[in-house]
């Protein structure tokens, strides 16, 4: 059993290593949409100061996002979209 965990392990690496190199499409792919900051904070009924403290970042950074001089990605795009789904998850993440 063993032998075959690492025969397995093994092709999957391979197979990770040709996708990153472009010889390979994945099998599977994941994305986000792109929350738009400034209608999850109204929603919230939140300052911009208070929106920015429960998301952990700078007020400066929420106002570029809301005037659109910069773009949400990676794991804060993934914490706007938890915000905008489930906001007692970014509630109580601040009050426990």
């Amino acid at each position: 059993m063993k032998d075959e965990l690492f025969i397995e392990l093994e092709n999957s690496i391979k197979e990770g290593a040709k996708i990153l190199k472009g010889k390979k499409k994945p099998s599977r792919e994941f994305s986000f949409e792109n929350p738009d900051p400034k209608i999850i904070r109204e929603r919230l009924g939140l300052s911009q100061v208070k929106f920015a403290k429960l998301l952990g970042i700078s007020t400066a950074t929420l106002q570029n996002w809301e005037q659109g001089r910069r773009k949400p990605d990676g794991p804060a795009k993934v914490l706007l979209n938890v915000a905008a789904r489930y906001p007692e998850a970014i509630f109580n993440t601040v009050f426990n």
